[in-house]
């Protein structure tokens, strides 16, 4: 029996400290925004300084989409999250996932959605693409679905943008496609974040003189890096102040301006993803992460 109690004892030790392993290693998620084993080496060193900074563990995880991503940090196999606005409210709504901080860029931690359209094409204001063809990414894309979609609504008092006021639309999967949808001419308006054109001007020299800015949305805040509601507030303060030291890491911001063109890491609270929230709230259960 003693025998029996020491085996037992020995084997509850275990699985405490086995416990303890997995409880103290952190996984950074990401979605790609290029190739996932790109991604998945050009974040590897940021892993390694963040595990170096704070003492544990720190791996980093492509997932497959924003969906999965939220999902894991839901149950916890993700505790630091690389989160867009909408993604970041519902993800907050679904799961208590806190955002910490957020991207600045071109000194803002604000940006817009843009309407473009074909230099030539005649549109002139948001009126003219009555009737005409949508180009977005994704209906769960803050800047390439979410506002422009209700900036119409509000504007032209429609309650479904695409079969109450375009002809037709196309999902195309993501902003840079969206944008090369309108300049092959297969629609006439694309929806992207401010300026996908940029990172085009590669591939397309032209882009900039052949497709131009109709109009713009509000103001919308910045991507997040957010964390699951097991991390406690300990563990949560020392990411956050990590993360803003690597402002002063040349190394670690051009990882990040890599990865998402993030130019530098600022402080984030809750209530400036309200108006994301507001936003939402037009389209009620029509749009979820499920999509």
């Amino acid at each position: 029996m003693r025998k029996l109690t020491i085996v037992l004892a020995s084997l509850l030790m275990m699985v405490i400290m086995a416990g303890c392993s997995e409880d103290d290693a952190l996984v950074m998620g990401f979605v790609p925004s290029q190739e996932s084993d790109t991604i998945a080496d050009t974040v590897e060193p940021l892993a390694e300084q963040l595990s170096e900074e704070l003492g544990v563990e720190v791996e980093g995880k492509v997932m497959t989409n924003y969906t999965a991503l939220v999902e894991a940090m839901g149950t916890n196999e993700v505790q630091i999250g690389f989160i867009p606005a909408f993604g970041y409210v519902l993800a907050n709504e679904k799961h208590d996932v806190e955002v910490i901080l957020k991207s600045e860029r071109y000194g803002s931690g604000t940006y817009k959605a843009q309407y473009l359209v074909q230099a030539d094409s005649g549109i002139e204001s948001l009126e003219d693409l009555e009737g005409k063809t949508w180009a977005y990414g994704d209906p769960t894309s803050t800047s390439g679905y979410l506002f422009p979609a209700a900036q119409i609504m509000d504007e032209f008092d429609v309650a479904d943008p695409e079969t109450e006021f375009f002809a037709e639309s196309i999902q195309t999967g993501g902003h840079d496609n969206s944008a090369i949808t309108v300049y092959n001419g297969e629609a006439d308006v694309a929806t992207t974040f401010d300026d996908v054109r940029g990172e085009l001007e590669e591939e397309y020299p032209d882009i900039m003189e052949k497709l131009v800015v109709l109009d713009y949305t509000a103001e919308i805040p910045n991507d997040t890096i957010s964390v699951s509601s097991d991390v406690d507030d300990e563990l949560k303060e020392e990411i956050k102040q990590t993360f803003l030291s690597f402002n002063d890491n040349d190394e670690m911001i051009k990882i990040m301006n890599d990865v998402y063109n993030w130019d530098r890491i600022i402080e984030a609270d809750d209530s400036e993803y309200d108006v994301v929230r507001s936003t939402y709230e037009k389209f009620g259960d029509s749009i979820s992460l499920d999509e």
